[in-house]
């Protein structure tokens, strides 16, 4: 497996996780990459207002 993608464990609350699903399925994506989108909108957005976040790419 690529050792950049990271395996998180999400906790949700079961109904509202299949309507998560729904909206995801209505545009086109699994969950997962509906999760990827809307945490990647979300850093840019900070980014934006906060300035380009450093990370130490070995982790």
């Amino acid at each position: 497996m690529d050792e950049k993608i990271l395996r998180y464990t999400l906790r949700v609350d079961r109904a509202l996780f299949q309507k998560f699903r729904y909206v995801a399925e209505s545009e086109g994506r699994s969950a997962n990459k509906e999760i990827e989108q809307f945490i990647k909108k979300h850093v840019a957005e900070f980014e934006k207002t906060h300035g380009k976040i450093e990370i130490d790419q070995d982790q």
